[in-house]
C-alpha cells in the first residue's frame, strides 16, 4: 500500500496508484481532500497536458503546490485523470 505523508499527517493511501515516471497518482477516492487545497498554478507536460496543483495543510502549515493532477490529461496519460501525485517533500512510501 502506497502513502504519502506530510508532517506525520496521511494525505491519500492506496495499493491501486498508478505509476508514471517515478510517481504514484492515488486515486481521487484515496486522498485525504481536507488537506488539500486548490492553487491557481498549472504546468504543461508535453505527452501528458495541463496540470493542475494543490496545495497541502497540516495543522496550519502549508506546503505551497505539493500535489499536482491532471483534470483532462491527453489520451496517452488517461489512466491518471483526476489522480494526485504529491513532491516538494511529501514523502510517499510503499
Amino acid at each position: 500500500m502506497a502513502k504519502a505523508i506530510w508532517k506525520g499527517v496521511v494525505l491519500a493511501e492506496s495499493d491501486q496508484t498508478e505509476m508514471v515516471e517515478g510517481n504514484h497518482y492515488f486515486p481521487p477516492e484515496s486522498v485525504h481532500w481536507e488537506y488539500l487545497k486548490d492553487s491557481r498554478a498549472h504546468t504543461t507536460c508535453p505527452w501528458k497536458g495541463v496540470a493542475s496543483y494543490y496545495s497541502v495543510e497540516v495543522n496550519g502549515e502549508i506546503n505551497k503546490d505539493a500535489a499536482w493532477y491532471y483534470p483532462t490529461p491527453k489520451d496517452a496519460a488517461s489512466q491518471i485523470k483526476d489522480h494526485v501525485a504529491f513532491w516538494r517533500g511529501v514523502k510517499v512510501e510503499n
